[in-house]
C-alpha cells in the first residue's frame, strides 16, 4: 500500500499487481524443490543433488507425502542411484517410491519400488531433463525412509553420500560425488594428509578434505593404502572429524598441490603487511601495557594473536601478499592463551586484486556471502577451503561472531597461479592508523554462534536473481516519470518578469543592506525600456544620502547615484569618470535648489578629499558600475517636488556588466 502511495495516481493498481505476480513466480518457482510434509535432507544443486525422507535415518512418518521436481541443464538426461530405501512392504497401494518423466500433470511413470532388494545397485535414467520424485507412506511401526542422490547424464561415475571407503577395492579409483553429502548423522574418522579411515564417507570425507563442495558437489580422485594406529580429529569446512582406532586400510585424495603455506607462519609475509582495522592495547592491574597488534595473527607462533580493540562486525585484518596468488583455503584459531579465551566463531572472507575495490567471497551459483566456520574454542585450528580458489593480491577476514572478544590467527593456503605474469610492484594502500582499545579482556559480551552446517539450497536461484533486477526497474519507472514531470511543470519561465524582491520594500532590509556589499560582478541586472513611462519604474524610497560602501570591499553605488556633475560647461555625465578621480560617498544635499551630491573623490596616492575613508583596493576604480563598462550610463538628477516632471525621453538606468550574462528586457 506504501509503494502505490508513493508512485502517485493511477499506478497504485499496476504495482500491487506486479507484486502479486512476483510472489506468485517466487513461491512457484520454489515449491518446485519440495512438495507435502514428509519430505527431510534436501539439496538441489547445480547439476546434482541429493533428497532424503523426513527423520532419515531415524523413522520416517506415518500417512505423509512428499514429492522432488528436479531440473537439469536442457539436452542432458537425469541418473538416479538410491543410497537406501526401507519402508514397510506390506502394502504397496500406500508406501512406496515412484520416479516419473517430466514435472507437473504431463508426466510419465518411470519406476516404482515397494521396499525390498530391488532398488540396490539400480540406475534409474530419465528420459528429459526433468524428473519427479514421489515418497508416499502409509500406517507402519518402523523403517529408515529413503535417500537418494541424481545428477545429470555426464557423469555416469556418480556414487551416493553413504558410500564407504571400504566398499572401493580399488587401490586407486575416480568417482563424481553430488552435491548435499554434508549430513547429520554421518561420521569421518581422519584428517589431510594423514588420510582418512576405510569407515568413513567417501563423499564426506571429501568435503572436509575440501576437494569437493557439498552445495556443488565435484569429482574426486581416491587412493587407498595400509591404514594406522590413530586417526585424529579435526574441523575442517564445516565437517568435524573424530579420532579413530586402528584400521586395515585408509585412504586419501589427489589434489594440484595448491595447498602449501603462503607465508604467515615461516616469516615470508612480513609485519608490514599484515594490517587491521583496529588493535586492542591493555596493561592489566597496573602491569605494563600490551598491545594484541595484527603481527601477532600468525598461526602456530607463540604469544598474543591479534585482538581488535572494540567487538563488532566492522573490525578486519587482512594480508597484502604483494602479488597476485591462488588462494585454496585458510587455517585459523583462537587466542591460544589459556588465561585469554578468545576465539572467532564465524567470518567472512573478502578479497581484492588492489585493496580498493573488494568482493565478498559467494558460493558458485549462488548471491549470497558465504558465511565459515571459525573456531569453536581458543586453541584448535579449523580449515576452510576456497571452492573454487580465489585468485588475489589482499585477502580480508572480517569476523561475525565470537566468543568474548574478537581474536585470531590465520595461515593462508594456496600457490602462485598458472600463466602469471610479473607485475610491476604497488606497494597498495597506507593502511589506516590502528585504533586502540584499553577494555579489560573478559568485559566483552560473547555472541551466539551460528549453525553454518547448511543442508539446503533454494532450487533457481538464478531465475530469481533475474527477476529481482526487472521489478525494480518496472517499480521505479513510474515515480522517476512522475518526478521528471513535475519538476517539469515548476521551473521557471524564460518570459517571466523581475521586480524588486520583497527584501528591498521591506524596513528590515533596508538597514540590513548597509552592512552587507551591492551587487557584486556577475550578479542578474535589470534594464527597464526607455519607451515605458515615468510613472511605470519600480518604487523606491528617496534617500537623502547615498548609502556608504562597506570597507575593504569593492562595489557599485546602484541605482541611487546622486552624484554632482563636473563644474564648467562641459557635457553632463555621459561616459566613465576619468581614472584621477573616484566616488565614495555623498555628502548630504542641500535643502533647496537641484540636489546634486558633492563627490568625494580620491588620488592615485589614495588621498581623500574632504575626508578620510578607510578603504583599500587594488588599482583606482570608480564606485559605480561605469568602471566595468565604458558605454554605461548614470542616472539624472533627482529633482525636487517644485520641478518639472522629467520628460518622456528620460531613464534610469542601473549601470550596465559587461561580464554578466545579458538581461531581461522588461517593458
Amino acid at each position: 500500500m506504501d509503494a502505490s502511495v508513493m508512485v502517485g495516481r493511477g499506478t497504485g493498481g499496476t504495482v500491487l499487481f506486479i507484486l502479486i505476480v512476483f510472489i506468485v513466480l517466487f513461491s512457484a518457482r520454489t515449491s518446485q524443490a519440495q512438495k507435502g510434509d514428509g519430505c527431510g535432507h534436501t539439496v538441489v544443486g547445480v547439476g546434482s543433488g541429493s533428497l532424503a525422507s523426513l527423520g532419515y535415518p531415524q523413522s520416517y512418518p506415518s500417512q505423509s507425502v512428499c514429492e522432488w521436481e528436479i531440473s537439469v541443464t536442457s539436452g542432458h538426461n537425469i541418473l538416479v542411484r538410491i543410497a537406501d530405501l526401507d519402508i514397510d512392504t506390506n502394502s504397496c497401494q500406500v508406501s512406496y517410491l515412484r520416479l516419473y518423466n517430466g514435472i507437473g500433470p504431463g508426466r510419465t511413470e518411470i519406476v516404482k519400488f515397494c521396499g525390498g532388494g530391488e532398488w540396490k545397485d539400480a540406475v534409474i535414467e530419465s528420459k528429459g531433463h526433468q524428473l519427479t520424485v514421489q515418497f508416499m507412506s502409509g500406517p507402519h511401526h518402523s523403517g529408515r525412509g529413503l535417500f537418494l542422490s541424481y545428477t545429470n547424464s555426464q557423469h555416469t561415475d556418480l556414487i551416493t553420500c553413504l558410500e564407504k571407503g571400504e566398499h572401493f577395492s580399488q587401490a586407486e579409483f575416480s568417482k563424481f560425488c553430488p552435491a548435499g553429502c554434508l549430513t547429520d548423522f554421518a561420521e569421518v574418522s581422519g584428517t589431510i594428509p594423514h588420510g582418512y579411515r576405510d569407515s568413513s564417507p567417501v563423499c564426506l570425507a571429501g568435503i572436509h578434505a575440501g576437494v569437493v563442495s557439498n552445495t556443488l558437489g565435484g569429482r574426486i580422485n581416491v587412493v587407498s593404502s595400509k591404514g594406522i594406529p590413530h586417526y585424529e580429529s579435526s574441523l575442517a569446512n564445516n565437517v568435524t572429524s573424530v579420532p579413530g582406532s586402528l584400521s586395515s586400510s585408509l585412504f586419501t585424495f589427489k589434489t594440484s598441490g595448491c595447498y602449501g603455506t603462503l607465508g604467515l607462519e615461516s616469516g615470508v609475509v612480513s609485519n608490514s603487511q599484515i594490517t587491521a582495522s583496529s588493535e586492542w592495547e591493555w596493561g592489566g592491574h597496573g602491569k605494563q601495557p600490551t598491545v594484541w597488534g595484527p603481527a601477532g595473527a600468525r598461526l602456530k607462533t607463540l604469544g598474543r594473536p591479534w585482538a581488535a580493540a572494540n567487538s563488532h562486525t566492522k573490525e578486519w585484518i587482512q594480508v597484502d601478499l604483494k602479488k597476485e596468488k591462488k588462494i585454496t583455503g585458510i587455517i585459523t584459531t583462537g587466542s591460544t592463551l589459556p588465561e585469554y579465551q578468545f576465539y572467532t566463531s564465524a567470518y567472512e572472507v573478502l578479497y581484492s586484486h588492489d585493496g580498493q575495490q573488494w568482493k565478498t567471497y559467494q558460493d558458485v551459483g549462488t548471491e549470497v556471502n558465504k558465511i565459515f566456520q571459525g573456531n569453536i574454542n581458543y586453541f584448535q585450528e579449523v580449515r576452510n577451503n576456497f571452492l573454487p580458489p580465489v585468485v588475489a593480491r589482499f585477502i580480508r577476514i572480517s569476523p561475525l561472531e565470537w566468543h568474548q572478544r574478537v581474536a585470531l590467527k590465520i595461515e593462508l593456503l594456496g600457490c602462485q597461479p598458472h600463466g602469471a605474469r610479473p607485475r610491476i610492484f604497488n606497494p597498495g594502500p597506507h593502511p589506516p592508523p590502528h585504533k586502540k582499545s584499553t577494555v579489560p579482556p573478559l568485559q566483552e559480551r560473547t555472541t551466539h554462534t551460528l549453525n553454518i552446517r547448511n543442508s539446503t539450497m533454494p532450487p533457481h536461484s538464478h531465475d530469481v536473481a533475474v527477476l529481482v533486477p526487472v521489478l525494480v526497474v518496472l517499480l521505479t519507472t513510474p515515480v522517476l516519470v512522475i518526478v521528471c514531470s513535475w519538476l517539469w511543470k515548476s521551473r521557471k519561465s524564460p518570459e517571466v518578469t523581475y521586480d524588486l524582491p520583497h527584501w528591498d520594500r521591506t524596513v528590515w532590509w533596508k538597514s540590513m543592506k548597509q552592512l552587507l556589499p551591492s551587487k557584486l560582478d556577475g550578479e542578474e541586472c535589470v534594464r527597464y525600456s526607455s519607451s515605458a513611462r515615468v510613472d511605470q519604474r519600480p518604487r523606491v524610497e528617496p534617500a537623502e544620502y547615498a548609502q556608504p560602501l562597506v570597507p575593504g570591499t569593492l562595489a557599485s553605488l546602484g541605482q541611487r547615484s546622486t552624484f554632482k556633475p563636473e563644474e564648467g560647461g562641459g557635457p553632463e555625465y555621459d561616459a566613465p569618470i576619468p581614472p584621477e578621480h573616484y566616488h565614495a560617498y555623498a555628502e548630504p544635499l542641500p535643502a533647496s535648489g537641484t540636489e546634486y551630491a558633492t563627490p568625494i573623490t580620491i588620488d592615485r596616492a589614495n588621498h581623500l578629499s574632504g575626508g578620510t575613508l578607510p578603504f583599500r583596493g587594488q588599482g583606482l576604480v570608480t564606485q559605480t558600475d561605469s568602471s566595468q563598462s565604458a558605454g554605461s550610463a548614470y542616472d539624472t538628477p533627482k529633482s525636487t517636488t517644485d520641478q518639472a516632471t522629467p520628460t518622456e525621453g528620460q531613464m534610469y538606468q542601473v549601470p550596465q556588466n559587461i561580464n554578466s550574462a545579458p538581461c531581461q528586457k522588461l517593458d
